[in-house]
């Protein structure tokens, strides 16, 4: 609102950030990655998303301030929801915990007052206590998903950069289990955007829109904004949007304005206002649509999926009938698509949910096949004479680079479930030990350097100084089921346990 306010020469001074949440998708995370602004200057990633955070806990702190004046209370008491989508990376989530931190949110990166959760299950957690027949009745009498165990729903979560869909069946106790791995991709409402503007360059040609957008930034954002508000509208209907004056005035010194609209197609140039077609709206949310249908078809038409009667959309951009229309089109003979009224909602509403109760969700779907790098007694049997290894002292020689499968692709694990591997140092004068996590699309593996393989985070875990030496023995303890792995290493002699960080960032 700030950047939309400033004259154009003064926009220039300023660094305005756009959609950089999706800068963390499909993407290395960095902790020193960048960001360019928009006019072309970079600032650390970590700072943008820092500063925003910080932004938005004083808010939260001020609103409940003016809201009760006697309340007093201590920063530790309280839990902080930050969500994120959930296709985003092991480093995507711990980059946001990272940059909790420098907001001062908490006060360490293994604090408990920071729960990270998955957008499309804070969905869920919101729409499973709504009614069954349609989200138009609040809280009524009515009968609501949680009170059927065993149905099972498909939550789309439509936000402006992702599109994250995740399949959920309600158990016994209102809890709810993940019948299918979070899956999505960049389809959402910024991509509508993005071709709006293709569309004005087609039309301002001559370099009079590349110009405009150059010259004049704030005004242009003025102009994105109100084609935002006309493309969640729920008509269906011809769009009319407001061309502004240094537009016309840049157009203008090329030909009479009405000329750039003589050869588009879907654009009608009509008093001060674009108007557009509702075909050619509808033409500008091809590409999402087309993605968003193809990929619930495919994730519908898997045999553990026959019993899903439901599919819900949630999230700002499911608020457009274009949207709404295009997918009950595919999938209303079948199953019944819903969207609650107040969808945008749906996530933060839904989170309070989670941070009040992370168990709600009591399984997830592993999203790959997880593992650690180990060394093993070596075997000319079934080892690779090139991964031999001799310890310092010459009497024990072992197989490097192994891969011990930890969790597999595509299997339901239970959030309290740990996965276990006892540790033997490979020398007798050890003193800490160097856990490599990867991961793999595939079932299994041999050897952590086959192709498919990518090393995801690391831990040292240090070794109490004892004259066990090759007998010392640590038991590693990792839960796959959280929205953030967690580790927790015990010595087995001293029974001393320690959870540990596992670095996803400096990978």
């Amino acid at each position: 609102m700030k950047y939309k306010s400033l004259p154009s020469s003064k926009a220039e001074s300023w660094y305005f950030f756009q959609n950089f949440k999706m800068k963390l998708y499909n993407t290395n995370v960095t902790t020193g990655m960048e960001l360019e602004a928009t006019n072309g200057k970079m600032l650390p990633a970590l700072t943008v998303f820092s500063e925003s955070l910080r932004y938005l806990k004083q808010h939260a702190l001020d609103t409940i301030k003016e809201a009760s004046f006697q309340t007093v209370y201590d920063e530790e008491e309280i839990t902080w929801v930050i969500t994120v989508p959930a296709i985003w990376s092991s480093a995507a989530k711990q980059f946001m915990r990272l940059a909790a931190k420098e907001a001062g949110m908490i006060s360490g990166m293994l604090s408990k007052n920071l729960i990270i959760a998955l957008e499309p299950e804070a969905a869920s957690l919101w729409c499973k206590q709504l009614p069954q027949e349609g989200f138009m009745a609040d809280s009524s009498d009515k009968k609501k998903f949680e009170d059927s165990p065993g149905i099972q729903y498909v939550v789309v979560d439509c936000g402006g950069g992702t599109i994250d869909i995740t399949v959920h069946e309600i158990q016994e106790n209102h809890y709810l289990k993940e019948l299918h791995k979070a899956t999505g991709g960049g389809w959402g409402g910024n991509r509508v955007d993005e071709n709006f503007t293709y569309f004005l360059r087609e039309i301002f040609s001559d370099g009079v829109w590349d110009e405009y957008v150059k010259s004049h930034p704030t005004e242009l954002q003025h102009m994105m904004y109100n084609f935002g508000l006309q493309k969640c509208s729920a008509s269906r209907e011809a769009v009319y949007i407001h061309c502004y004056y240094n537009l016309i005035r840049v157009a203008e010194r090329k030909k009479d304005i009405a000329q750039f609209f003589e050869k588009a197609h879907g654009a009608v140039w009509c008093d001060g206002m674009v108007m557009i077609t509702y075909e050619k709206m509808k033409s500008l949310f091809d590409y999402s649509i087309k993605n968003i249908i193809c990929t619930l078809r495919e994730i519908l038409d898997k045999p553990g999926m026959a019993k899903v009667q439901y599919i819900l959309l949630v999230g700002g951009f499911a608020s457009s009938i274009i949207l709404r229309d295009a997918i009950s089109q595919a999938f209303s003979k079948k199953y019944h698509v819903l969207c609650p009224v107040e969808a945008q909602a749906a996530v933060a509403k839904g989170a309070v949910l989670f941070g009040v109760n992370p168990h709600l969700v009591t399984s997830r779907i592993s999203a790959k096949t997880y593992g650690l790098k180990v060394g093993q007694e070596f075997d000319p049997a079934i080892h690779d004479v090139s991964k031999r290894r001799v310890s310092k002292i010459g009497d024990y020689a072992y197989c490097t680079d192994l891969f011990k499968k930890l969790v597999g692709i595509g299997e339901s694990v239970n959030i309290n479930e740990a996965a276990q591997y006892d540790f033997y140092p490979t020398e007798a004068d050890q003193t800490n030990a160097h856990f490599v996590f990867y991961c793999t699309e595939k079932q299994d593996a041999q050897y952590v350097d086959e192709e498919g393989i990518e090393q995801l985070g690391s831990c040292i875990v240090p070794m109490p100084e004892r004259c066990l030496g090759m007998q010392q023995q640590l038991k590693m303890e990792i839960k796959f089921g959280l929205t953030e792995f967690k580790a927790t290493c015990t010595d087995v002699a001293s029974k001393e346990s320690q959870t540990v960080i596992i670095d996803f960032l400096t990978v």
